[in-house]
Parts: structure tokens; C-alpha cells; sequence
């Protein structure tokens, strides 16, 4: 097995945890810790200190599409919804419904919910994006109070930039 690394941030809404190998980042979640405890080591990869710095620059409102290199750990219907996820503009919002309709499988909206609440990349795909087809907030792994916090951020920073 590859050796992983991990590294926290701190954001504004909490410590995240950036866990990676030498070449790619496999996961980027919140975590409840009031504190980061993973620090940069001499041994830490290049991947994941361009890692936090993009996930920096995303919370300074500076960056809006990341370039550091990741793997979606999942099944294949998984990486299909995530994949498309990924194609939600930073800034807009879609539903579960319309992501279903994306990947051309219409009744799955359960399945793509279900998938949406997998993914071990916070952010880099945006799965906050994601609301109910009543406009409403709806799950979040990392709270919906964060949820929030992100679509407010995300429509500032796009919105002062046009």
C-alpha cells in the first residue's frame, strides 16, 4: 500500500484534514478538532502543501478551480456523480434531481444523495453545491451550518469579482 500523509488547515469553519500519497490527495474533510494536529514535516509531499495552499487561496476568495492532483476513492456510480459535481459552476447551486438527470439515470436522485454524502474530497468537489429541489439546505457530512458558510462565501467572492 501507498504511503499516506496527512496535513490539517484551518479554515475559517473548522480544521480540515488533507490525507495524500507522494503524487495525489485522497481525501479532504472536516474533522472535529478544535486544533490542527498534522503540521508540515520535512517529509510532507508537495502535493499536499499545494494542496493547502489552494484550499488557502479558496477561502481568501482567491481561487475558485484547484490543480493540485487527487483520486476519487469509490465505486464507479460513485465517480460518475462526483465527476459531474465537479461540473456545478463555483457560485451556482444545483439539486439532487438535476444531478440525477446529468448522469442520465433520473430515478436515481436517492442513489446520487447517498453518493453525494461520500465524498472524501470537501470543496475540490462540491458537494455543498448541492440543495433541495425546494431551494432548501439539505445534508451536509461536514454540517449544514458549514454548508452555508460555503455557498455564502462562494457567492461573495464570485459576485465581487463580476
Amino acid at each position: 500500500m501507498t504511503n499516506r500523509y496527512i496535513i490539517d488547515y484551518q479554515s475559517p469553519i473548522g480544521v480540515l484534514e488533507m490525507i495524500g500519497s507522494m503524487d495525489e490527495i485522497y481525501s479532504i474533510r472536516f474533522v472535529d478538532r478544535e486544533q490542527i494536529q498534522y503540521t508540515i514535516q520535512e517529509k510532507t509531499p508537495k502535493v499536499l502543501i499545494d494542496c493547502l495552499m489552494q484550499i488557502d487561496e479558496y477561502f481568501k476568495g482567491t481561487r475558485q478551480v484547484f490543480t493540485f492532483p487527487y483520486t476519487l476513492e469509490g465505486t464507479e456510480f460513485q465517480q460518475t456523480v462526483w465527476k459531474s459535481l465537479a461540473n456545478i459552476p463555483f457560485g451556482e447551486t444545483g439539486t439532487y434531481k438535476e444531478l440525477a438527470i446529468r448522469i442520465n439515470n433520473e430515478k436515481a436522485i436517492r442513489a446520487v444523495g447517498h453518493a453525494n454524502g461520500r465524498n472524501k474530497l470537501s470543496i475540490v468537489i462540491p458537494c455543498h453545491r448541492i440543495i433541495g429541489s425546494s431551494g432548501k439546505l439539505t445534508g451536509y457530512a461536514g454540517g449544514l451550518w458549514r454548508k452555508e458558510w460555503l455557498l455564502q462565501h462562494e457567492h461573495e467572492a464570485f459576485m465581487g469579482k463580476n
